[in-house]
């Protein structure tokens, strides 16, 4: 939503594609799962007090939304994409089929996983981490506004120190909030290594890739 209070921020969403391009263009195989706050920030006064299976299933609404819109704009940078949603809404999406995602990515194409695991009660981070071993990647990324996992509040304390490296074990021991705790097992019990880094630091996603000192690893 970049800098509005809710919505689709064109800029920001540009941004995001030219980030995901640059590792694409690499020959790496991306896919991408994708949450819906931007979104469902704009109907959450009308939410207060709802059911919170609905509550969860208006927010997948919202992630197909932005898949939609995600799409979109790696059509316009020529990259072919393909947008699935655990939700059945073929008109605009295909169905979740893990074989035909695999295909797909075969092929040069971005996946853009939709509407979570079409559950109520579990994130975008579980359908991450879920989607992500299903795929059969070799990481999964955690892209957000922060640029890596940090020993303390980076925003608040300006002493805090971005670990480069930490191990699942570590990471709970400290209590440090890498992801959602469902997510985070997954990953732990699974053997998925996973990344943290700031998807708004121009060029991050590609020097990770490349193997430089970029964002944290947690692995066991």
């Amino acid at each position: 939503m970049g800098n509005d209070s809710y919505g689709v921020n064109r800029d920001t969403i540009i941004g995001i594609v030219n980030e995901v391009k640059a590792v694409i263009d690499m020959g790496v195989e991306v896919a991408i799962v994708i949450g819906g706050g931007n979104i469902f920030r704009g109907v959450a006064p009308g939410a207060a007090g709802m059911d919170r299976a609905t509550a969860d299933y208006m927010g997948m609404l919202a992630t197909v939304m932005n898949a939609l819109a995600l799409q979109d704009a790696f059509r316009g940078v020529g990259v072919p994409s393909r947008v699935q949603s655990a939700l059945t809404i073929e008109q605009v999406a295909e169905p979740y089929i893990r074989g035909k995602a695999i295909r797909h990515l075969e092929e040069g194409r971005v996946v853009i996983f939709g509407a979570g695991t079409g559950n109520p009660f579990f994130t975008t981070d579980t359908a991450a981490a879920l989607r992500g071993m299903e795929i059969n990647a070799e990481i999964v990324i955690k892209a957000t506004k922060v640029d890596g996992v940090y020993t303390a509040d980076p925003v608040v304390y300006k002493d805090a120190v971005r670990y480069k490296t930490l191990t699942f074990d570590e990471a709970i021991q400290k209590h440090l909030q890498v992801m959602d705790a469902t997510a985070f097992t997954l990953c732990r019990d699974q053997n998925m290594p996973l990344a943290v880094l700031g998807i708004f630091q121009h060029g991050a996603l590609a020097r990770f890739v490349c193997g430089e000192d970029v964002g944290t690893i947690v692995r066991r």
